[in-house]
């Protein structure tokens, strides 16, 4: 495994049933970078995201062949628990899904539920995941209020901030912001950017502009298939392949 890769995908394929989602996939996420995947509706984007957390476990007949190193362990070894390499490797979805609690609840209850945390130290975890969110100065008066009255953008960044206190090493986000208005996607793409100093982050975006602004690396995929990986400056302004090319400047997809 290569020195600055958290993580490595090597050779993997992707059953759902008898469908083959992804096809031979090989890649490397490097440390305290943001990596993007992007491509067309459908290519696989989100079912590798899952993959890195093992959260296509959940679903029936999913069947992965090859390696995902995660930290020098194989995520898919027999002695491997799933719960601890999602405590490690966060996740956050497309549209926010806050729980029906208290925006205090939200951060707490991860970390209580896996003894992560002293119930003594629980204030000091909520603020620091919500200032590290970028959340705090507009919610620290109302912890005890439903989280499900904040607005949508506040939502995400709480659901980012819930992801935090796990203490992760990974973020994965999968399309984070195309359920919010440009204000609130300006904000968490700002965010992204601070959180990397801290985290290694992998984004699927459909959105072309916001891979070229936000990520180090991207990757393209079509049909299953990884096209191309590099530099996100490379792919964006000198691609190797010609269907990256087409698909970057909208000739297809």
């Amino acid at each position: 495994m290569q020195k600055d890769h958290i993580i490595e995908v090597s050779n993997v394929n992707f059953f759902y049933g008898k469908f083959k989602a992804l096809t031979d996939i090989s890649l490397g996420f490097q440390k305290n970078r943001i990596t993007a995947l992007i491509g067309p509706s459908g290519c696989g984007k989100s079912t590798l995201l899952r993959l890195l957390n093992r959260m296509n476990d959940l679903i029936p007949d999913a069947r992965v062949e090859g390696k995902v190193v995660f930290e020098d362990r194989d995520i898919y070894g027999q002695d491997v628990d799933p719960v601890e390499v999602r405590q490690k490797i966060g996740m956050v979805f497309q549209k926010p899904n806050p729980f029906p609690k208290s925006i205090f609840n939200n951060i707490t209850f991860g970390p209580k539920l896996s003894g992560l945390v002293r119930n003594a130290d629980l204030e000091n975890l909520v603020e620091e995941s919500l200032r590290q969110a970028v959340l705090w100065d507009e919610v620290k008066d109302i912890l005890n209020r439903s989280a499900m009255t904040l607005s949508g953008g506040q939502q995400q960044r709480l659901c980012i901030a819930r992801a935090l206190a796990m203490k992760p090493d990974v973020l994965l986000m999968d399309e984070p912001t195309s359920a919010l208005d440009p204000i609130s996607t300006a904000k968490i793409e700002e965010l992204v950017d601070e959180l990397k100093k801290r985290y290694t982050i992998i984004i699927v975006t459909h959105n072309m502009q916001q891979a070229a602004r936000i990520s180090d690396m991207t990757g393209f995929f079509y049909i299953g298939n990884l096209i191309e990986y590099g530099a996100t400056e490379k792919i964006f302004t000198n691609p190797s392949i010609k269907q990256t090319e087409d698909y970057i400047t909208g000739r297809f997809g």
